[in-house]
């Protein structure tokens, strides 16, 4: 699932091509694709119509255009979904699910899924910020200029749970998914069940050091592209998965020390990590 370097490469590429544009028509060619919108296919159209785009926003793993009328078109991009800027003229795509057409005849956007695990929906906002109803409850990411540094290692050094786990809550912060959680765990020498409870504040400082590190390397090389599935909205993959060090290692050296990367289940998912420079946290012993 795209996390946040993917979606906000996705995000700028959508500043440059949709913003300020009026949406001339709406053709929902799969309604699964549109679900999430109570309302249907019918009203979803209706909703968009003559609308104008007014940004392209992000929070997270969360993507939205907010609209003239005080509502938002917010996309989840799921497994395997993508919002495409096309030329009139190109052919349609094997799983194109929505399309989008502007007034002035320029390029369309267009929601391909092959998988159709993702979807469209159009909803109110509210507050200052404009933010979605659905986004609302998601925290702010460690890219964030007003992400709070202090209050997050506060509350990480809270929880009751493994370290790893903690990072991957999108009440915590947002944005992270197990690719990155995996690289910035290892850049910091932490195994992914570490309990939160025994982190110093030291450890938990250089974590969202190493968290941000590896976003923002991420995002400058385009995020991370492992098939065809994720790709900006020119259709180019990025190429991040190049300079991962742990995540899809497995068997390969670690970059450090030289031990095997191994690969442990994690929640219905595989964690990577090294055994020379992450080892296990030791049980506790009971009194």
């Amino acid at each position: 699932m795209p996390e946040l370097p993917e979606v906000e490469v996705v995000r700028r590429g959508l500043g440059r091509f949709v913003v300020h544009r009026r949406v001339a028509a709406v053709d929902v060619r799969h309604p699964r694709a549109v679900r999430r919108h109570a309302a249907g296919p019918v009203d979803f159209v209706d909703r968009l119509t003559g609308r104008t785009v007014l940004a392209a926003r992000r929070r997270g793993k969360y993507l939205w255009l907010p609209l003239d009328d005080g509502s938002a078109l917010v996309a989840h991009l799921g497994m395997s979904g993508q919002l495409l800027v096309q030329p009139s003229s190109a052919g349609d795509e094997t799983h194109l699910r929505v399309r989008m057409t502007f007034a002035d005849g320029g390029r369309e956007l267009r929601f391909v899924d092959q998988r159709t695990f993702g979807g469209l929906h159009v909803e109110a906002t509210e507050g200052t910020d404009g933010i979605p109803r659905s986004v609302a409850h998601i925290a702010r990411d460690p890219l964030d200029p007003e992400f709070d540094d202090e209050a997050f290692v506060r509350a990480l050094r809270r929880r009751n749970t493994g370290v790893k786990r903690a990072l991957l809550d999108q009440t915590l912060l947002s944005g992270v998914g197990n690719i990155y959680a995996d690289e910035a765990l290892w850049r910091t020498r932490l195994h992914g069940e570490r309990p939160t409870r025994t982190l110093r504040r030291t450890d938990a400082v250089a974590l969202l050091a190493a968290v941000r590190d590896v976003m923002t390397l991420a995002l400058a090389q385009g995020g991370t592209s492992f098939d065809s599935l994720y790709v900006n909205v020119n259709g180019e993959s990025g190429y991040f998965e190049r300079s991962l060090t742990a995540y899809g290692r497995a068997g390969e050296p670690c970059a450090r020390c030289g031990t095997p990367i191994r690969r442990e289940a994690f929640m219905n998912r595989s964690s990577y990590s090294c055994p020379g420079c992450q080892p296990r946290p030791r049980p506790r012993r009971r009194s």
